[in-house]
């Protein structure tokens, strides 16, 4: 788990250092912050949704086969879930795309 931390520190410093590097100027700004925010957008919205996609069909599918006869509930609220689930990726989708548009 430490090296974990460790790799989370050093992409966050990586990704600090260039934007303090191009902070100069009038303001007139090179569209590297609204670059950068629509990719950390689109890249973690992506993220979260795939780990909460693949708890929640591990764990129906788990629970499918330990109670076949409520297969039926349990698929409703699965799908149900995934749907809201992945409304998060388009939100940050249309996030990404309205910074991208700043550029």
């Amino acid at each position: 788990m430490r090296k974990f931390g460790v790799l989370i520190l050093w992409t966050i410093v990586a990704l600090i250092i260039p934007a303090v590097a191009f902070a100069e100027g009038d303001g007139g700004g090179s569209g590297l912050g609204a670059g950068l925010g629509a990719g950390l957008a689109v890249g973690l919205a992506g993220l979260g949704c795939g780990i909460g996609q693949g708890l929640t069909a591990g764990n129906t599918t788990a629970g499918i086969a330990r109670n076949p006869g409520a297969a039926g509930a349990m698929f409703v609220n699965f799908i149900l879930g995934m749907v809201l689930i992945e409304s998060i990726a388009i939100y940050g989708l249309v996030i990404g795309i309205m910074l991208q548009g700043k550029i």
